[in-house]
């Protein structure tokens, strides 16, 4: 588990913690499209084109308003290209395309004062909109600080005074990856620094009597994101306010790990109420970031149908999540392997399977040498195997556990690596008992019935959790809640069971050929994710019937990954691209994921320009950074190690510093 991001965890942030219940917020017009308040989540993207190329622009907006895009951000990193902004709104108002269009803009103040006299929102960054960043460390005494907020106070308001003139809403969008130097000198590299980057600007917009304003919190790191969104609710909340909220996990990739990055960053926040629009970051083409994020919202609907008072519920706050000193809950180990400081285990469902054939657990993670006779073993390889009452007609991996429901277990004689899967109650009554290990089905509800009270919380006792609430994620964080209250720490796998009805409804044309596993990987990296990066969870188990075993597999190890709870594989960190990338990040990211993905526990960040590239490198190991036309910066953490590098030999100068630095494997060597 990731503990980096700070040793306490906030008590209130939400309406409710075992209920949907959206935070409600303030209108803000953006167009004809207002947000926040009782409007629909509004979904969005941003164009990756040159914003000097006004065909390339318009043919991109009206592809991702047709992918259910409802406002399109285009980057103005100077004049010239906020001036263009008026002929690219120009062009698609003529061909009947009414999108708001939003102005991207991170260093110039003055092409924000133009941007602003033409689309309908700007979004600025507080970390570079004045101020700056140059990893130098600073200290400031009390007047000295004083005196650069007055300073930036100074070049923000002419932009606040043009938004109020032309009815102009505003992003303020802090950034993980560009805290300013002054902010960082003076509260970390933390999300306790990223809500005050943001609230000075508010309370700035705020003293110029100007609230058309909209609030963001990104990170590409899901666990310091959220941290970052639940105190900025609560610092507004505490100053009176209630501003709308965009949620997005920034640089989050490409394909699954994309997808899941998101799910987990922007769906834990959704599952509490809030977030008033979404942006899904991924290194794809932009159309294609739409539908994983209608695909995320559409949850909520249903659910905003039936929402509760938040008055209701308020004495759950505290006792939900508790300051505690260690992000994740203390368990006991069970039979060294799960629980304490084990990493979380991975369960699989086979019963299903051709269990006559060992070629079927490669799906899981185990390669059969059939002139061997053995399996070999990789770094996502599943723990556990859920074999129901189906009994394989080969030999198991030995270090691979089985795990048989309790009436068919009690007739197995050899059990080495052999445990039961108990209802609760079969376990209370049970007279014969596994003693290394005992799973235990129980679902939410039950910890309030007599069984509970009748069970022995032994060394061997693991809970299998399950949940039919329609806001599962909640309702099993009221049960760790009541786990920890009691003074109860069994381990506890999550358990998550999805239909086939679930994934009805496209995810969107462009993704028709894989919309159930897309859906699943929204759904499983939201309901296990959150949980995850609250520090529930021993385990999970995620149960689809309808998706194929090696994509279960694969999501469940995605899940840890992006939750920094067990690390498999590589971690990229790459940044969707914009008119600001200078090379093809597309086409880059794969190049450097086809020569490097065997290096676990590595993350490589590959940005497209010095925007938030550097500040990026924060949590990365190495960086691959967009100086210039053909030009790359190669970082290590922070530190530039080599500048101005060929794009054509960038990538081997990369591995030649992960190779001196002694982080290099060669693939044969894990194979």
């Amino acid at each position: 588990m990731d503990t980096t991001v700070g040793k306490k965890l906030p008590g209130v942030y939400c309406n409710s913690l075992i209920h949907y219940s959206r935070f409600q917020t303030r209108e803000v017009h953006i167009g004809d499209v207002p947000m926040g308040a009782n409007n629909p989540i509004r979904i969005q993207s941003m164009t990756t084109v040159d914003t000097m190329d006004t065909q390339g622009s318009i043919e991109q907006t009206l592809k991702m308003v047709d992918a259910g895009c409802e406002y399109v951000r285009i980057t103005a990193p100077s004049i010239k290209e906020a001036n263009n902004l008026a002929e690219i709104k120009k062009q698609l108002r003529l061909q009947g395309c009414k999108v708001p269009l939003i102005a991207d803009i991170h260093f110039t103040p003055n092409a924000a004062e133009v941007a602003a006299r033409i689309v309908e929102k700007v979004r600025i960054n507080p970390g570079n909109y004045a101020d700056k960043k140059k990893f130098n460390e600073l200290s400031y005494t009390e007047a000295e600080y004083q005196n650069e907020l007055e300073r930036i106070y100074k070049k923000f308001a002419p932009l606040v005074k043009v938004c109020k003139e032309y009815g102009t809403a505003m992003r303020i969008g802090t950034n993980h990856g560009s805290l300013s130097d002054r902010i960082m000198s003076h509260y970390g590299d933390t999300p306790e620094g990223m809500v005050e980057s943001a609230m000075e600007f508010i309370r700035m917009c705020e003293d110029l009597k100007f609230y058309n304003l909209v609030i963001s919190m990104k990170s590409s790191n899901p666990q310091v994101m959220i941290q970052a969104y639940r105190q900025l609710v609560e610092k507004m909340t505490g100053e009176g306010m209630n501003y709308p909220l965009h949620l997005g996990v920034t640089e989050a990739g490409d394909g699954e790990d994309g997808r899941i990055k998101s799910a987990v960053g922007i769906g834990t926040l959704l599952e509490d109420g809030l977030g008033d629009t979404v942006r899904v970051s991924l290194t794809e083409e932009p159309e294609l970031e739409a539908p994983v994020a209608i695909a995320m919202v559409n949850r909520y609907e249903q659910r905003r149908r039936n929402e509760v008072s938040p008055e209701a519920f308020t004495s759950f706050k505290e006792m939900c999540l508790p300051a505690r000193d260690s992000l994740r809950r203390e368990t006991a180990d069970v039979n060294n392997f799960i629980g304490s400081s084990q990493v979380p285990r991975v369960v699989a469902d086979i019963s299903r399977e051709n269990l006559k054939d060992p070629f079927i657990l490669k799906a899981v993670g185990y390669r059969y040498d059939v002139l061997l006779d053995k399996y070999h073993m990789g770094e996502q390889s599943v723990d556990f195997v859920y074999l129901a009452d189906q009994l394989p007609s080969f030999t198991m991996p030995a270090n691979l556990k089985q795990v048989y429901d309790f009436q068919v277990w009690k007739d197995i004689v050899n059990r080495a690596n052999i445990h039961p899967l108990f209802s609760l109650a079969e376990y209370v009554s049970a007279k014969e008992r596994d003693p290394q290990m005992n799973l235990v089905a129980i679902n939410t509800d039950d910890i309030d019935g007599d069984l509970f009270g009748e069970l022995e919380f032994d060394k061997s006792l693991v809970l299998v959790l399950e949940t039919d609430h329609e806001h599962g994620m909640a309702d099993q964080r009221w049960f760790f809640c009541k786990l920890v209250e009691l003074g109860i720490d069994v381990p506890v796998i999550i358990k998550r069971s999805y239909n086939p009805d679930e994934f009805n409804g496209p995810v969107g044309e462009l993704e028709s050929p894989e919309e159930p596993v897309s859906k699943l990987q929204i759904y499983a990296g939201t309901d296990f994710g959150g949980l995850l990066t609250e520090g529930y969870g021993d385990g999970i188990w995620i149960d689809s019937p309808s998706t194929a075993l090696n994509h279960v597999a694969s999501i469940s190890f995605g899940i840890l990954q992006a939750t920094r709870s067990r690390i498999s594989k590589t971690e990229y960190i790459s940044c969707p691209s914009c008119g600001r990338t200078l090379f093809d990040l597309q086409e880059t990211t794969q190049l450097i994921r086809s020569r490097t993905n065997h290096l676990k526990g590595l993350k490589i960040g590959i940005m497209g320009c010095i925007v938030n590239g550097p500040g990026e490198m924060a949590d990365a190991d190495y960086g691959y950074v967009g100086a210039g036309p053909g030009k790359i910066t190669l970082y290590r953490g922070k530190q530039v190690v080599k500048k101005n590098v060929d794009t054509s030999a960038a990538l081997d100068e990369l591995i030649e510093i992960i190779r001196e630095d002694g982080k290099w494997v060669d693939t044969e060597d894990v194979k």
